[in-house]
C-alpha cells in the first residue's frame, strides 16, 4: 500500500497535539504544519472518529490526544489516516486476488505483511516524538 499525504499529515498533526497542553485547533496547526485546513480537518474528524483524539467545540476547542503518545502504534495511526489496513499487495491478507489455488507467491507476501505488522506495532507515537526532537 502507497502511503499518502493523509497518513504524513495525520503523524504531524499527532506529533504537533502531543507537544501542547491544551486542545489545539484546526487553524493553528494547518498553519503551523503548512496543510490545506479543509484536507487537515477531515483528517483530524476521522482520527477523532477512530478513538485516537479527542475533538472539543467553542471557542477553546480543538483536539488533544485521546490517550498517551506510547499508547500509539504506528499501524494504527496509518490504517486510521488511510481508512483501510496496512497492505503490501492485494493478496497480503491471504486471499488471492486472482483466485489461484496454488499461488507459490501467496505465502511469501502473507509473511512480509506479518512482518511489517510487527514491525508497525513496535514503534509508538511516543518513540516518532523522542526521535524528532
Amino acid at each position: 500500500m502507497l502511503l499518502t499525504k493523509a497518513s504524513e499529515y495525520a503523524l504531524l498533526s499527532l506529533i504537533c497535539i502531543s507537544s501542547k497542553s491544551t486542545p489545539c485547533d484546526v487553524d493553528t496547526m494547518a498553519t503551523e504544519l503548512e496543510i490545506p485546513k479543509s484536507f487537515l480537518a477531515k483528517i483530524l474528524q476521522n482520527l477523532a472518529r477512530d478513538g485516537l483524539l479527542h475533538s472539543y467545540k467553542g471557542a477553546k476547542g480543538g483536539f488533544t490526544l485521546a490517550k498517551e503518545p506510547s499508547a500509539y502504534t504506528l499501524k494504527e495511526i496509518l490504517a486510521s489516516a488511510e481508512k483501510k489496513e496496512v497492505s503490501v499487495f492485494e493478496c497480503s491478507n491471504g486471499i488471492c486476488p486472482n483466485h489461484k489455488e496454488n499461488c507459490n507467491l501467496l505465502p511469501v507476501l502473507v509473511n512480509l505483511q506479518n512482518k511489517i505488522n510487527n514491525f508497525l506495532d513496535t514503534i509508538t507515537l511516543e518513540d516518532i516524538v523522542k526521535n524528532n526532537g
